[in-house]
């Protein structure tokens, strides 16, 4: 576990990173990347109750061009993996509070499983084709979260520059919408964070999210390098959007 110290600032951006919402499966067990629903909601009810305001993606992008076009408090809420639990547990909550939130997803499994947690978590459903479709439709926008889930820094320039380009061209080609922000599997954005950026950026990405940290002051310094709040089932989101500490695993 690392302790993350939050940014302070008049204008503020929280990304919220969750993976699993709701229980296991009948045949999986319990990890810290379950968030029950309960616990679920009740972060939803606090951003409303705390003038936090829910951001889309566009909005995101302007924010980074033209930090003052955020709200003072604005937060936006992203699903790594893509799994299932993303259409049957989080989305009718979603649209009970009116949000809308980013789906990063592997494309090589897309309507497969988490095979490539390699037994580390349980295995679980990964969105389909249709279930990514159903959810752009509620407002839930998928983004890429590499096409294999590797390690950046496993990888050789090639393979990076594969994981950020192959994705993205399946996702425009089958969801018929340009794919603007990346999200690192892993967190792990390669052993040179600055050829990966000039990467991202040749290949036509906006922005790229780690994972771990805390809420980010305004304006963004690092764009392809945005820091995300951890989300489990312990993670005390007032304490972190109040300028506390925040839990940070990294999946």
């Amino acid at each position: 576990m690392r302790e993350w110290t939050t940014q302070r600032g008049d204008r503020q951006l929280a990304i919220l990173a969750y993976h699993k919402i709701g229980e296991p499966s009948p045949a999986a067990w319990e990890t810290w990347f379950y968030v029950p629903e309960e616990t679920f909601v009740g972060h939803l009810r606090h951003l409303r109750e705390n003038h936090w305001q829910v951001i889309d993606v566009p909005t995101l992008l302007r924010g980074l061009r033209e930090p003052d076009a955020l709200p003072r408090q604005a937060a936006l809420i992203t699903f790594d993996d893509g799994y299932r639990s993303v259409l049957t547990v989080a989305l009718p909550w979603l649209q009970e509070f009116g949000y809308p939130a980013v789906n990063f997803v592997p494309t090589d499994y897309i309507g497969g499983r988490n095979w490539f947690d390699n037994g580390g978590e349980p295995e679980e459903e990964i969105c389909s084709w249709d279930d990514l479709i159903e959810l752009e439709r509620h407002g839930i926008l998928t983004q890429p979260h590499g096409a294999s889930h590797r390690h950046f820094s496993e990888l050789d320039a090639a393979g990076i520059e594969k994981e950020l380009r192959q994705p993205k061209d399946v996702l425009e080609e089958r969801l018929s919408k340009p794919v603007e922000v990346f999200c690192f599997p892993y967190g792990d954005d390669g052993v040179d964070a600055r050829a990966t950026a000039n990467v991202l950026r040749e290949a036509g990405y906006h922005a790229a999210c780690l994972y771990g940290g805390g809420p980010l002051a305004l304006p963004i310094v690092e764009q392809y390098r945005l820091a995300r709040v951890a989300m489990g089932p312990d993670t005390d989101l007032p304490a972190v959007l109040d300028g506390r500490s925040a839990r940070s695993n990294a999946t």
